[in-house]
């Protein structure tokens, strides 16, 4: 029998935790496997994004996902600062309100990851599954941006 993610809508059983199992072992090979290691910490911001009701509760913990998922997209290369910087920039009193969440997270889930081990292949459906959920969250973009720019780094997309 199959449930299904009350948050991200993935079709597995024990729905909201056997995602997390999911989402769990997939952090277990990025562990274990250097050739992947790199990408563990957009695969959090991802899977965070497409379940805020646990990752992103409190308005710091969603500013800091949707910040690095935002870096990592627009720009990559420099995206480990950007992270540095937010994460400075949040450190003490909330500076921001958390803003309304759209009402679907992408079509796209964590599922996409489960059945490659290529690092090449596991980027690409990395990608594909990060601009999914970044594109459900078009309405927060500007926000995203905003926050980056105001902790003092800067994107070059």
């Amino acid at each position: 029998m199959t449930d299904v993610c009350s948050s991200c809508g993935l079709a597995v059983a024990g729905g909201v935790e056997g995602c997390q199992r999911l989402f769990e072992s997939i952090g277990l090979r990025e562990y274990e496997d250097m050739r992947l290691a790199r990408y563990h910490r957009i695969v959090v911001d991802v899977y965070a994004m497409q379940h805020p009701d646990r990752y992103g509760r409190s308005t710091k913990s969603f500013a800091a996902h949707l910040t690095g998922l935002c870096a990592w997209l627009e720009d990559e290369s420099n995206a480990m600062l950007t992270n540095a910087a937010v994460q400075r920039w949040l450190n003490g009193p909330s500076p921001i309100t958390k803003p309304t969440l759209p009402p679907t997270y992408g079509a796209l889930t964590i599922r996409e990851l489960v059945d490659t081990d290529d690092p090449v292949r596991y980027r690409e459906l990395l990608l594909r599954w990060a601009r999914s959920t970044w594109d459900a969250y078009a309405s927060l973009h500007a926000t995203a941006r905003a926050w980056i720019a105001t902790s003092g780094a800067h994107i070059t997309r």
